[in-house]
């Protein structure tokens, strides 16, 4: 009875909705961050969410390799920056890893390491679905005689076993006494379900070994190396198969993790695989990746081990909150210290113990061009020295006919940029008008970048903002022990000014009116609502002017107090 009452307890927190969500941001062209923050058992949890188009075309879903080896460890956001001169990249922490990766890698159907069959793994086909499963590693290799059966590809070996590294495995061969070993060279590319063949150029004993560039080496111990020793001896050809089963076979991309969390829409309590008890019911930060039933991809992060900020989730939480925002399946990834999201290089939620090497991550990358947000919100060339230009950028992966173009009111468009473009990074400035000095129409104006790469993929970015001079001449000054405010309306508008924290707080709206196009000024005596004087230290002065032409907004820090 005790139990039931919890296990209810339980899904009624994670079945909550969110108790504030900000709105999402467009990190590149149709994928959305967004941050919710839920009500648990335990305390508040912060929830980081990317939603992305399903992975196809431009868009791809693989994972990445630390240092790119099996063995190795690399922040998620070293990663990313160094994948940045190839693709536009989002991503999450992957695999589980204990000096190195434990599970599935496949990687553009070229496999890197065998599967665990205690626990989950997924796969992405060609056609951007996701599947998940327990899949066993199948492989086998053949000399002078039979078949006989490889335990793991570059994964430590256990006694009696046998197992084929290649160079992804990252640094030399486990050393082991009573290991064999064949070099197998030229080696073939690693591809999933297929037949590879390579000749016995040397024998090697022991361990211990450097892996050559192009070559492979297959260990055996115990009687499994005397195996080695009698049918593959050098000169021998020796055929090796890395077999990926059932829904798995058609698989391009794939990475290890664990456990299921839903299937077929259903949040799963008990997902029967090989992870200890109380790393599924305590709350702690937790990574998954899911997938709706439209083929929209999910990453979530959950923030976790941080009282007052974000206690974490438990598994079946976290299983909830994947239904809850939509997957039909979904699989977790490592959890607690390891759990991170970032884009570009740059994190989006925060690590409790701050960003730590990890051994794999399961990134989302994009190959079409992207458009940097534009430096200010609002362009307003009115002579404050405030926003009179703006900065736009745009970044290719590949070689690309490109047209960059900013577009406004009443059709008008000016042209940046055109014509073919090298990879890289393209910026410009613009501050509003014609060749002439003219300003242009205010209002709306869009950034927006049409690009056609040289495999004849069409991709498109944009980036809103607008042009309105209608706030100038922000001013702020102490007076005793009185702050006075003061600024300038180029037209009629809706004025409001208000003070608040460094953090964002407002703390006192001072002005909140329409007032026609003149200088508006307003008198703070330091003091909150209630009459309480304010703490001494930085705060800010904002003043929103609204009218039909847009919003625009300045800010001004000062020191209250001494």
């Amino acid at each position: 009875m005790v139990r039931r009452f919890l296990i209810a307890l339980v899904a009624a927190a994670a079945l909550a909705g969110p108790a504030a969500a900000a709105p999402p941001s467009l990190l590149m062209p149709d994928v959305t961050f967004h941050r919710e923050f839920q009500f648990t058992v335990h305390g508040a949890a912060v929830v980081n969410v990317i939603e992305a188009p399903r992975p196809t075309g431009l868009y791809s879903l693989r994972p990445v390799l630390g240092r790119g080896t099996v063995q190795g460890k690399e922040r998620l956001t070293a990663m990313e920056k160094r994948l940045a001169p190839s693709a536009t990249v989002a991503g999450v922490n992957g695999d589980v890893f204990a000096g190195g990766v434990n599970g599935l890698v496949l990687q553009n159907g070229v496999m890197q390491a065998s599967p665990i069959g205690s626990r989950s793994s997924l796969s992405v086909d060609a056609a951007g679905n996701l599947a998940l499963g327990r899949i066993p590693f199948v492989g086998d290799w053949r000399g002078t005689s039979q078949r006989h059966a490889l335990s793991h590809f570059n994964h430590r070996p256990g006694a009696g076993g046998t197992v084929l590294f290649t160079p992804a495995w990252g640094g030399l061969t486990p050393a082991n006494g009573d290991a064999v070993e064949a070099v197998l060279s030229p080696f073939p590319i690693t591809t999933a379900n297929t037949e590879l063949t390579a000749r016995v150029t040397q024998i090697l004993r022991g361990g211990n070994h450097t892996i050559p560039a192009g070559s492979a080496i297959l260990q055996g111990r115990g009687n499994a190396g005397a195996r080695i020793a009698a049918e593959a001896h050098v000169g021998t050809l020796v055929t090796t198969r890395l077999i990926l089963p059932g829904g798995f076979s058609g698989a391009v991309n794939g990475i290890g993790g664990g456990p299921m969390l839903v299937r077929n829409g259903k949040a799963l309590f008990r997902p029967d695989e090989a992870f200890a008890t109380p790393w599924f019911v305590r709350p702690t930060a937790r990574t998954a990746v899911g997938q709706r039933a439209d083929g929209v991809i999910l990453l979530v992060a959950v923030d976790g081990g941080a009282r007052g900020y974000s206690a974490g989730m438990t598994n079946f939480e976290v299983a909830h909150e994947l239904v809850r925002l939509g997957a039909v399946t979904a699989m977790g990834l490592d959890s607690g210290p390891s759990t991170a999201m970032a884009f570009e290089g740059d994190l989006l939620n925060r690590p409790f113990r701050g960003e730590r090497a990890i051994g794999n991550a399961l990134m989302l990358l994009y190959s079409g061009v992207q458009a940097s947000p534009p430096s200010d919100g609002v362009l307003s060339p009115n002579g404050d020295t405030a926003g009179e230009r703006e900065t736009l950028a745009y970044k290719l992966v590949r070689r690309s006919s490109v047209l960059a173009v900013v577009s406004g009111p009443g059709g008008t468009n000016v042209t940046l940029d055109s014509g073919e473009r090298q990879p890289g990074i393209y910026k410009f400035t613009w501050n509003g008008t014609e060749s002439q000095g003219k300003l242009l129409p205010e209002g709306r104006w869009t950034w927006e970048v049409r690009a056609l790469d040289d495999l004849g993929r069409r991709s498109s970015a944009d980036r809103p903002f607008s042009l309105n001079t209608t706030l100038k001449n922000l001013a702020v000054e102490r007076s005793g022990g009185a702050v006075l405010v003061g600024v300038d309306l180029t037209r009629p508008a809706k004025l409001t000014i208000q003070i608040e924290t460094r953090s964002g707080t407002v703390v006192r709206t001072l002005a909140s009116r329409s007032d026609d196009a003149d200088h508006a000024a307003v008198v703070w005596n330091g003091r909150l609502k209630g009459r309480r004087r304010a703490h001494a230290g930085s705060y800010v002065v904002r003043a929103i002017a609204t009218n039909a032409v847009g919003t625009a907004e300045l800010t001004q820090t000062f020191r209250l107090g001494s």
